[in-house]
């Protein structure tokens, strides 16, 4: 028996989710970690003689787990692509200096 290891996984679909606070940006690890989930699904689904079932149960669950990050991170990704275009650049630059001189003293 084949075992399906599903930890890379579960910590690259984590590591995304705290990732997402930075406009999105987690997808480029959400993205992946679903991937080879259903990659390693595909493959057990194929030949579950294989394969336990508890093996091919956490993977599932780890696909979905993967797949709920990627959809939190790409809302959050288009949400800030979409707020970076439609933003009022001389606003956001007076904010932008008001920020920076707090910070100088």
């Amino acid at each position: 028996m084949k075992k399906l290891k599903t930890t890379l996984i579960y910590i690259l679909s984590s590591i995304s989710l705290l990732c997402c606070c930075f406009a999105g940006l987690g997808i480029l690890l959400a993205l992946p970690s679903f991937l080879i989930a259903h990659k390693k699904l595909k493959e057990a689904t194929l030949n579950p003689e294989e394969y336990d079932i508890d093996d091919i149960n956490g993977m599932s669950t780890a696909k979905t787990f993967a797949m709920i990050t990627l959809i939190i991170n790409g809302l959050y990704f288009a949400f800030n692509i979409y707020k970076f275009l439609t933003m009022d650049w001389d606003v956001f630059m007076e904010d932008f200096n008001s920020i920076l001189e707090q910070f100088k003293g």
